[in-house]
């Protein structure tokens, strides 16, 4: 079955808004082997939303719309699906029940604006919302299924819940089955990544891989389909030991995981303990750790030693170093590590410093320029990386990019890139 999702609402189009909605029911549609083949998004616009409406219904199994169902001037969306169907509206006293007892139960007065909200399409069934007063609507026409829910995605998200995907996976006619895996890689472009997979239709067999990065990383979506939950699973094993023969090293996780908790896991297995030094990114990578439920049981302290002075003073760096080289630099991250190592008494010291930008650069260390250094018993290392010119950005970037130099520090996996 293929699915078309409309959004409607000025505010998404002037960028008020984040289009979070088609996003999330997109997702939940493919989970249920629902293909979405396109999604749009109209203004508060009778005429256009009657054109879209027409468009998409022509072209697709499966029409979901959201947005335009409140009680104001600029909700026309329930008049768009009247005039487009042909219809009347009807009171539902079931869906008026459910509006009257929502406003006593919090103590407020009923207004004819909010009966009102009570009629729906005539050929329409009504999805009834437990978390607000705009009931949605269910459709179906010439094998066609028409969705009309509320833009509040709180609202949005409890009727598809609850209604919507249940009946559409009992439509789906879909025989194949499809199981889907989201590899999680850091420390790596995606064209190089791309390059090191070589041959992806002959890796993927025909199956779908898709590359999907962001400010952390890579993450690639793996879609496998089979005859049988047991023959896709199988498949999906067997591509995913492939990729990971030839790119395993840069895979930190899978799905939802974050790098944070895999840190966690791997640091309270050794029974390790963990120090941090940040300058540049001022508490960052010490609050992404903290994040982590049971993070107490291996992370010792976080120091923001954003000055030279803190360096020098709290973390023991030779104000000779700062002189010589540069508080941004090699030598002083490893006094960092070093030094955070040294003053908590633990089992690995983790620091680092930054140009971050847009100012601060000089001829030879320009914006983006980061330091992260590790220093365990055994070795006390430093290693250069060049970011972007975005400032927040590199924030997330330098933690990313040090939390992987742990994990690879912890797996054995050398850190030559």
């Amino acid at each position: 079955m293929k699915a078309h999702i409309i959004t409607i609402g000025d505010e998404i189009l002037i960028g008020q808004i984040i289009n979070s909605n088609a996003a999330w029911i997109g997702e939940k549609l493919s989970e249920i082997n629902i293909n979405v083949g396109s999604t749009s998004v109209v203004g508060d616009d009778v005429k256009q939303i009657i054109q879209e409406f027409q468009r998409t219904y022509d072209s697709n199994d499966i029409v979901i719309v959201t947005g335009g169902l409140g009680p104001t001037h600029d909700d026309v969306t329930r008049k768009c699906v009247v005039d487009f169907f042909k219809t009347d509206l009807i009171i539902d006293e079931n869906v008026l029940d459910d509006i009257k007892k929502f406003f006593e139960v919090r103590n407020r007065k009923l207004t004819k604006t909010n009966e009102d909200q009570a009629l729906i399409p005539e050929i329409a069934t009504p999805i009834r919302n437990s978390r607000g007063t705009a009931p949605g609507f269910w459709i179906e026409k010439e094998n066609k299924v028409f969705v009309v829910m509320p833009g509040v995605p709180y609202e949005m998200k409890g009727m598809m819940e609850s209604f919507v995907l249940p009946k559409l996976q009992e439509k789906n006619q879909n025989k194949k089955i499809i199981v889907r895996k989201n590899l999680l890689t850091t420390g790596i472009p995606e064209s190089v990544l791309y390059d090191k997979l070589g041959n992806i239709e002959e890796l993927m067999e025909g199956n779908k891989l898709a590359f999907l990065p962001n400010q952390f990383g890579v993450r690639m979506r793996l879609n496998i389909e089979g005859n049988s939950i047991e023959e896709a699973n199988n498949k999906l094993d067997e591509i995913e030991q492939k990729i990971r023969s030839l790119v395993g090293r840069y895979i930190y996780g899978k799905d939802n995981d974050q790098l944070e908790e895999v840190i966690a896991k791997l640091m309270i297995d050794r029974g390790f303990k963990l120090a941090v030094a940040e300058s540049c990114t001022g508490g960052l990578i010490s609050s992404r750790i903290t994040n982590v439920s049971g993070s107490s049981q291996f992370f010792e302290r976080g120091v923001i030693t954003y000055s030279n002075a803190a360096k020098v003073e709290l973390l023991h760096v030779k104000e000779d170093t700062i002189q010589k080289y540069g508080a941004v630099s090699l030598e002083v991250c490893r006094q960092m590590a070093e030094g955070v190592k040294a003053i908590s008494g633990i089992d690995i010291g983790l620091a680092v410093t930054g140009i971050l930008g847009p100012t601060g650069a000089t001829p030879t260390k320009p914006v983006g320029l980061v330091y992260i250094g590790l220093c365990d018993e055994k070795i006390c290392t430093a290693k250069e990386f060049h970011f972007g010119d975005n400032r927040l950005l590199n924030k997330d970037r330098a933690s990313q990019a040090a939390l992987e130099m742990l994990r690879r520090h912890l797996l054995g996996i050398d850190y030559d890139d």
